[in-house]
């Protein structure tokens, strides 16, 4: 099939000099989910006369999302506002994480999660699980029937929470291997080992996750790090004045397939650590700006070669709309005056797609819509008289076109989902013309 579209993407870092690649009447030759070739469109339909044509041209076409911190158990919770992280834990997302001990709630919230990724045209994650293996069953169970790229794994923490959130190393271990057996490898799935924060989590917990990552090829780690000012204190204080990073490291646990969410407040010597493993940091403005724990420093991540992707954390997050994040880590850059780092609209998609997918380890199948990738692709098709549509009736540029998608788009405008060439189903679908 060929893809006639308008499309965007950024397949070179904005950071380290790219910049946005368009092509207004482009050409997609996607065979067996692969783009195999890339170009204007009537020279790639010259070469391939006998291939259907799926005609795009009203809309634009951006590789699909890629949302790096997003956890399943909290999605109705969101909007909990007016609270710090631990009054918020406490309040809103530990209470409704107990509940996912019944399979038919959780089963229920996976659908409803699961749902809420596709509407927003997230086709990979990073998903932040339950402390209950059986409700990270039917998560992997929903990712799976609707073909998303998505890691995740059993949340593990053996002290300060609530009794039903707690484990021990050994059982964690012995859940996550036979999670694992079940799940990592299969289709789009992956395996993520995913202690909550080592606020929560012994030295013991953190060297059992330590051996499951050392078992599972392939497999990512993910947790939280410096996220609050008083969340860091206590973690402090439990560990004998070692660094947040620190915790995780000592066990092994910061490398190349290590992501951690938040990073608000780093030390220097933190982000050295962390650019020295290639381990790569969540940003995740909206839950950042709600619960009020700070405005990430961006130009330090960046000067220090520490890889950021983007999160909607979800729960402490306000949706899972990464056009949101990408808006909001504008904002965010621009309130640090100086101290921040000025971005356009090609450095938020970077953030957004490929940034994403290097931090899952995944750029090489996508983050862009490059020849040899999966074609892994979100339509943007706003109604006629959307604040979008009229926006991008008067974008000056590409780059001022994808400025008004990341400041007027919603997940309404959001016609269609790809993952490996393969259509999935939103909430609001309008099938475009094939001829």
């Amino acid at each position: 099939m060929i893809i006639r579209a308008t499309v965007l993407d950024t397949p070179t870092d904005p950071f380290a000099g790219g910049e946005l690649r368009s092509e207004e009447d482009c050409g997609l030759l996607v065979e067996h989910g692969v783009i195999t070739a890339r170009g204007p469109f009537a020279e790639v339909r010259a070469a391939h006369r006998e291939e259907e044509v799926l005609d795009l041209r009203e809309g634009m076409v951006l590789p699909g999302l890629v949302d790096t911190h997003v956890h399943f158990p909290q999605v109705r919770v969101i909007g909990g506002l007016g609270m710090p992280l631990l009054d918020w834990l406490d309040q809103c997302a530990l209470p409704e994480e107990i509940r996912m001990r019944e399979v038919d709630y959780a089963r229920g919230v996976a659908r409803d999660f699961v749902t809420g990724l596709v509407d927003a045209g997230t086709t990979t994650a990073l998903v932040f699980g339950s402390h209950f293996a059986s409700a990270v069953d039917v998560m992997f169970e929903a990712a799976d029937l609707w073909g998303l790229r998505v890691a995740t794994g059993l949340v593990t923490s053996d002290r300060i929470l609530p009794e039903p959130l707690l484990t021990t190393p050994e059982r964690a271990h012995e859940e996550a291997r036979g999670l694992a057996a079940r799940w990592h490898g299969k289709g789009r799935l992956r395996y993520a080992v995913t202690p909550r924060f080592s606020l929560s989590a012994s030295d013991a917990l953190l060297e059992s996750c330590a051996a499951t990552m050392s078992e599972l090829e392939g497999a990512l780690f993910t947790s939280h790090v410096n996220e609050n000012l008083r969340e860091i204190e206590e973690v402090g204080a439990l560990f004998d004045g070692a660094s947040y990073v620190d915790t995780y490291d000592r066990h092994g646990l910061v490398g190349r397939r290590s992501v951690l969410a938040h990073n608000v407040h780093p030390t220097d010597a933190e982000l050295a650590t962390l650019a020295a493993r290639d381990a790569s940091v969540a940003h995740c403005p909206t839950s950042n700006a709600a619960l009020g724990s700070g405005l990430f420093p961006l130009r330090r991540h960046v000067e220090a070669g520490v890889r950021v992707g983007m999160g909607s954390d979800v729960g402490a997050g306000t949706g899972f709309s990464m056009l949101k994040e990408g808006l909001q880590a504008y904002f965010m850059q621009r309130l640090l005056a100086d101290e921040g780092l000025p971005l356009t609209s090609a450095h938020l998609l970077w953030l957004c797609t490929a940034a994403g997918a290097q931090a899952l380890g995944l750029d090489d199948e996508v983050g862009d819509l490059s020849v040899g990738k999966q074609f892994d692709a979100v339509w943007l098709l706003p109604e006629a008289g959307d604040p979008l549509a009229v926006g991008l009736g008067n974008a000056k540029s590409p780059l001022d076109a994808l400025s008004k998608v990341f400041a007027l788009g919603t997940t309404s405008d959001v016609a269609g989902v790809w993952v490996g060439g393969d259509q999935i189903a939103a909430s609001r679908w309008r099938m475009p013309p094939r001829r």
